[in-house]
């Protein structure tokens, strides 16, 4: 059986690939300094933000709440806002207002995407003050 130290980094690992960050995730010191066989892993406080990725992540929601995608209909990237129905909320990476696209439709976007999407934001910006 591993310890729970590598259990604790095997699931930091594991949410870190999913997208989710617990900066409080470590191992209870008061069990872990006890003679208990198995210590609690205490997955600490977390922001709204976090909390809704993980819930998202966890319902096995793709895209997860808090990434990136693309509406393939019209190559507009966008955040993922949450999932209703069939439908993807996805809201414009510099902001703005939130559309619906088909599930069938959405792609995650790649970084350079969501670059370009922001790139293409602040250059509008500072030609239309």
């Amino acid at each position: 059986m591993r310890s729970t130290e590598e259990v604790v980094e095997s699931l930091r690992q594991a949410l870190v690939g999913a997208g989710v960050v617990l900066p409080s995730l470590c191992v209870d010191p008061v069990t872990g300094a006890s003679d208990e066989p198995f210590a609690l892993v205490d997955l600490g406080r977390c922001n709204v933000r976090v909390a809704e990725r993980l819930a998202s992540v966890v319902r096995g929601e793709r895209p997860a709440v808090g990434t990136h995608a693309v509406d393939e209909r019209d190559g507009r990237v966008g955040e993922v806002m949450g999932h209703v129905g069939g439908s993807v909320r996805l809201r414009p990476v510099a902001g703005g207002r939130e559309w619906d696209c088909p599930r069938a439709s959405v792609a995650v976007a790649r970084p350079e995407e969501v670059l370009k999407a922001r790139l293409r934001r602040t250059n509008h910006e500072s030609v239309w003050p």
